[in-house]
């Protein structure tokens, strides 16, 4: 193929938990004009190192090399798919799941990659799903709240084990001599940005929806960190930057290692980095207070502007100018969805149902959705918790597990399956709940997502759970997009993100709403969820969590 000068383009990377999605984008128009998906080398390692090294319960961990592959593969490929040459790309915008950090020395180089540490599972990339650390996340908070931490209500009142603090010391518990090479503890969207334009920089996205961080009052102080672990005495300054940025700004350009890694010209704008959900809603064209976003996949994140700043009890925070600038975004989630869907077909679906999908020509989550739907609200007599991989919001608890009460002989796996469906719209409507209850209302709703788009039974769950019309993004990968709606604006092509995601929008693909009747149902078995939500996750005796520590003995027994 022939490449001829082109019009301005930009570039959207959105780093996933398995895989990187890559789209080019007219800076103007916001047409997509190719795309690419880059499958982690590596994947997420939850059972041993590449070495073969068995990890412990709870881990999740990555290899910085696969970022850097996608890097190397996704963008030559998006350019010729085009026909597009590197001159004619204006910007580049990456997002990343949060909170994904890993420890390297001053240059940049992953403590994983080198020979002294690369059979150490502390020198590698904790990713967002990496709960180890919640024994940290119990000590922090405890403290916090002991102290009385002016930090500690803007982000809900309880941090999360997934978050920065709680993986440092994690850190430092388990391996000293990581932490003491350590010479900088950075996101991996923050290291990314650094390998490709040779300035070190902390994005305001991940400081302060994952750092504790908040503009004008910094990380939590020295003094709280230091009657931590005496040996945090100084991180903040040293292995933590203080050279944090605002959202919607450039974080430098492309240096000669970074023309290399993408093959894209030297001196081309660099976007600061964002957080994976959040990034989609400017790609959503969500830039107004009482705007919510649900981005659907393994995990889900519920994302709120508001033109308020206040603490709202069991979310992950507020950061203001944190994705829009003027406004106030919100973060709550749940930490399993897709996950748990997917762990039900892998683990719990007879064989007749896995031959009858083969012969059918399709997969067993179709076959399921199929059989599902023909199922009325309540007709199983099941009710699920959906704390699979943990409680995120509002509970903040990832010791908590998974529930399902209610089976019989008689129960049958597509009604489990739905019944797992319809726990996860329960958590979506606490959600909600929780917001409204503290002064955040949620106006409009829009979902995205892989499952968003695929599955509309569910969404019509979602919707007859919540009462609440949702529509679905006819953006096929919202993320990527927003990525290059900021890069638009560090390219200079829109002066505001808000003006270039109105450029970027496009039609919704459907919009759901209640059915009267199964929203009466649901109501009902709602009630049953709250009730089972408050025993289990609030109670004294913590069955879910002594339960996770017999687990955990008899594992470290049999090693």
């Amino acid at each position: 193929m022939s490449i001829s000068p082109q019009p301005a383009y930009v570039i959207g990377i959105d780093f996933g938990t398995q895989s990187a999605r890559t789209i080019l984008a007219d800076a103007v128009s916001g047409r997509t004009a190719a795309s690419a998906v880059t499958l982690y080398a590596h994947g997420v390692m939850d059972t041993h190192l590449p070495s073969g090294r068995p990890l412990p319960p709870l881990y999740a961990l990555q290899h910085p090399a696969d970022y850097l592959d996608v890097l190397r593969t996704s963008i030559p490929q998006v350019l010729s798919e085009a026909g597009i040459s590197p001159q004619s790309v204006a910007g580049l915008g990456l997002d990343f799941t949060a909170c994904t950090v890993l420890p390297c020395l001053r240059d940049g180089t992953p403590l994983c990659m080198t020979d002294r540490f690369s059979d150490d599972p502390e020198a590698f990339v904790k990713l967002w799903k990496h709960h180890a650390a919640q024994p940290e996340a119990d000590a922090i908070n405890a403290l916090a709240k002991e102290r009385h931490e002016a930090w500690l209500p803007v982000f809900g009142g309880r941090i999360s084990s997934e978050w920065l603090l709680p993986k440092l010391l994690e850190t430092l518990h388990k391996s000293p001599a990581v932490f003491d090479a350590a010479e900088r503890y950075l996101e991996a969207a923050d290291w990314l940005s650094f390998m490709l334009t040779g300035q070190e920089t902390r994005s305001a996205a991940f400081a302060g929806y994952k750092a504790c961080w908040q503009a004008g009052a910094g990380y939590p102080s020295d003094e709280f960190l230091t009657r931590l672990d005496p040996r945090l005495h100084g991180v903040v300054g040293t292995k933590i930057s203080k050279n944090v940025l605002p959202v919607g700004g450039c974080a430098g350009h492309l240096d000669a290692r970074g023309a290399e890694l993408t093959g894209l010209c030297m001196g081309t704008p660099v976007a600061l980095p964002m957080v994976d959900g959040h990034a989609a809603m400017p790609g959503l064209g969500l830039t107004g207070a009482g705007d919510m976003m649900m981005i659907l996949g393994t995990s889900t994140c519920h994302i709120v502007n508001s033109t308020e700043g206040h603490a709202v009890p069991g979310i992950c925070g507020y950061v203001k100018d944190g994705v829009i600038p003027g406004l106030y975004t919100y973060e709550a989630g749940q930490a399993a969805v897709g996950d748990i869907f997917d762990w039900f077909t892998k683990t719990s679906v007879p064989a007749a149902y896995t031959e009858e999908a083969a012969a059918r020509g399709m997969s067993i989550h179709a076959l399921l959705r199929e059989k599902a739907s023909r199922l009325k609200p309540g007709e199983s007599g099941l009710v699920a918790l959906d704390w699979f991989n943990g409680n995120r919001s509002v509970l903040g608890n990832s010791s908590l597990t998974g529930l399902i009460m209610g089976l019989t002989l008689r129960t049958r796996p597509e009604e489990i399956y739905r019944a797992l469906i319809e726990a996860t719209a329960f958590g979506t409507r606490r959600i909600f709940e929780q917001y409204e209850a503290n002064g955040i209302p949620v106006r409009r709703v829009c979902a995205a997502g892989g499952i968003a788009a695929k599955d509309p039974m569910l969404m019509q769950i979602y919707a007859d759970v919540t009462g609440r019309e949702i529509s679905v993004s006819g953006q096929t990968e919202a993320s990527a997009v927003g990525s290059a709606v900021y890069a638009a604006v560090a390219a200079g092509s829109y002066p505001t993100v808000s003006t270039a995601a109105r450029a970027f929008s496009v039609p919704d693909r459907a919009v759901y709403r209640p059915v009267p009747a199964d929203q009466a149902v649901y109501d009902r078995l709602y009630r049953i969820y709250l009730t089972l939500h408050d025993r289990f996750g609030t109670e004294p005796d913590r069955l879910m969590e002594t339960l996770g520590g017999i687990r955990d003995h008899c594992l470290a027994d049999n090693e």
